[in-house]
C-alpha cells in the first residue's frame, strides 16, 4: 500500500490491575512528551498514513515521544459497552505508563474528548505534569448555563445514532474531506482497529455525562490551548475559549483547519505552537502547594450518646475497632489520612469514585459495630499546608458531611460529574445552602 513507516518501533505495555495498558516510545530528548489520542487510536495502525506518521515524528523530534492506546481502545486490554469506566481510571493509567517508560515528568498532550481525561490528570498530579496541551478541548457534552451553545441532547442522540451505523464502515464528507481512496480505506481500518460501535457509543454516553468545569480553575500547570476557528460542535472554538478563561495558566492559540483530522493540514501550525510551548518549560520552576483532591469528612452520628450507653471502656474499644475499619478502607482505596478529629476522618483521595466507595464500605462495614457514620465529600482544590490542608473545598466537604444522615454518604455534584462509568447510583437530595459558601449547591446521596 506504500503506507508503512521507515521509523523502527516497538510496544510495551503497563499494567493497572488486571488491565494492560499498550504505549509505544519514539524518539529520544530532555523533555518527555506523552501523547493521548481522541479516537479512533491504534498503535499499528497510526504508523501506516504518511501525514498521521510525519505528525508524530514532528511531535518526537528533539524529545522522548510516548503514545498510549487509552484502556478500551486499540493496542490496551477492551472492556464491553456495559463496563466503560470513570475518568479517573483513565487518568491513573497514564501514572501506570509513565512509571512504566521510567518518565518522572511529561508534557501531556492532548485532543478532543480525551481532554477531559488530561484535565482531571494535571489538576490532581502536577508534579507529573510539566506542561499541558489541549487541542480543540471541551469540559462538557451537554449545554448548560454557561455553555449554551452545545448540540442538545436530541443532535448527540442523533450523532450516537450515527455512529452505530456507520464507525468503521463508511466515512462521511467531514470525515473523509480531501481524502483518496488509500486513506479512506486506512481511515475505516483504523476506526475498526480502534474500537467496536458499541463500545464507542458507551464511551460517548460516558462523555456526554461528564463536567469538568469544576476542574479548570485547579489546574495550575502551564497549558497551552489550540482552538480550531473553522470547528463545530463540542470542536466549537467557543469550547477552547472557555476552558483557557478558567485556567490560570492558560494561553490560548487560535488555528484554522479547513480539516478535522489535526495531522493533516493543522499539523505545521500545531507542531510550531507545541515545539516553542515546550521550549519555554525550560524556565519554568513549578511549586506545587495547591492540588485538585477529593475531601471527605466521617464521623459517628450521636457519639456522645452511644459513650454514655455503654460506658467511657466499652465506647474506647468500639473508637478503636471503627477507626481501624476506616483505616483499612482508606488503604485499599488509596486515601490518605489527613487528621482525626474527635470521632470522626479527614481523609483525601486523588479519584472521586474511589473516595465514594470507601465512604460505602465504612458505613456499611461500622454496622456491625452497632453505630453508624454519616460522610460528605466534594472534589476541589485544596492548599497543602504541611500535613494538614485548607482552602474551600475542605470547607465544603465539611458543609456536606453536616447534612448527611445517618449511614448516608452524600456528595456535592462535582464528585457526579465526575464518577460517570463509576456505576454508582445518586438519589438527588435538592439544592442547598453550605454556611458560608457563595452559591446553593446541588447534593446527591450515594446509594
Amino acid at each position: 500500500m506504500g503506507y508503512c513507516a521507515a521509523m523502527s518501533r516497538s510496544v510495551g505495555y503497563a499494567w493497572n490491575n488486571e488491565f494492560a495498558l499498550a504505549y509505544e516510545v519514539v524518539g529520544e530528548g530532555a523533555v518527555d512528551l506523552l501523547l493521548l489520542a481522541g479516537a479512533p487510536s491504534n498503535l499499528d495502525l497510526q504508523w501506516e498514513s504518511p501525514s498521521y506518521a510525519a505528525f508524530l515524528r514532528g511531535l518526537a523530534e528533539g524529545r522522548r515521544l510516548i503514545i498510549t492506546d487509552r484502556r478500551g481502545t486499540g493496542l490496551s486490554d477492551r472492556f464491553s459497552p456495559s463496563a466503560i469506566q470513570p475518568i479517573e481510571s483513565l487518568t491513573d493509567d497514564l501514572l501506570r505508563v509513565l512509571d512504566a517508560v521510567r518518565s518522572q515528568r511529561a508534557v501531556v498532550m492532548s485532543w478532543w474528548e480525551t481532554t477531559m481525561v488530561a484535565q482531571l490528570f494535571a489538576a490532581t498530579h502536577p508534579e507529573r505534569c510539566a506542561g499541558l496541551i489541549m487541542i480543540d478541548p471541551a469540559a462538557a457534552w451537554l449545554p448548560t448555563a454557561d455553555m449554551p451553545w452545545l448540540p442538545d441532547a436530541g443532535h448527540q442522540e442523533a450523532m450516537l445514532a450515527r455512529d452505530r451505523i456507520r464507525w468503521g464502515v463508511a466515512l462521511s464528507d467531514e470525515l473523509s474531506g480531501d481524502m483518496d481512496d488509500a486513506e479512506r480505506d486506512w481511515y475505516l481500518r483504523l476506526q475498526r482497529a480502534s474500537t467496536p460501535p458499541g463500545a464507542l457509543v458507551a464511551e460517548e454516553r460516558r462523555w456526554m455525562q461528564t463536567d469538568t468545569t469544576a476542574l479548570l480553575p485547579a489546574i495550575r500547570v502551564p497549558t497551552l490551548v489550540l482552538a480550531d476557528e473553522d470547528g463545530s460542535g463540542y470542536f466549537a472554538p467557543e469550547n477552547s475559549r472557555y476552558v483557557a478563561e478558567r485556567i490560570p495558566s492558560a494561553r490560548l492559540v487560535s488555528y484554522r483547519s479547513h480539516d478535522q483530522h489535526m495531522w493533516r493540514a493543522p499539523a505545521r501550525a500545531i507542531l510550531a505552537e507545541t515545539g516553542a510551548f515546550i521550549d519555554d518549560l525550560a524556565s519554568n520552576d513549578p511549586v506545587h502547594d495547591r492540588v485538585l483532591a477529593t475531601v471527605m469528612f466521617s464521623d459517628i452520628v450521636d457519639s456522645s450518646a452511644h459513650a454514655a450507653a455503654v460506658g467511657d471502656r466499652e465506647w474506647r474499644g468500639i473508637r478503636e475497632q471503627h477507626d481501624a475499619i476506616v483505616r483499612a478502607s482508606v488503604a485499599r482505596y488509596r486515601g490518605r489520612e489527613v487528621k482525626t478529629m474527635g470521632d470522626g476522618f479527614l481523609l483525601t483521595f486523588d479519584a472521586p469514585a474511589r473516595a465514594v466507595r470507601c465512604a460505602q464500605e465504612v458505613a456499611s462495614g461500622v454496622r456491625a459495630l452497632g453505630i453508624e457514620v454519616r460522610a460528605g465529600l466534594h472534589t476541589g482544590e485544596i492548599e497543602m499546608d504541611g500535613t494538614d490542608i485548607a482552602g474551600i473545598a475542605v470547607a465544603i466537604a465539611a458543609r456536606v458531611s453536616a447534612l448527611a444522615g445517618a449511614g448516608e454518604v452524600l456528595v456535592s455534584g462535582t464528585i457526579r460529574d465526575l464518577t460517570a462509568g463509576a456505576q454508582i447510583t445518586f438519589d438527588d437530595r435538592g439544592s442547598h445552602e453550605l454556611k458560608g459558601i457563595p452559591d446553593r449547591w446541588r447534593l446527591y446521596a450515594a446509594s
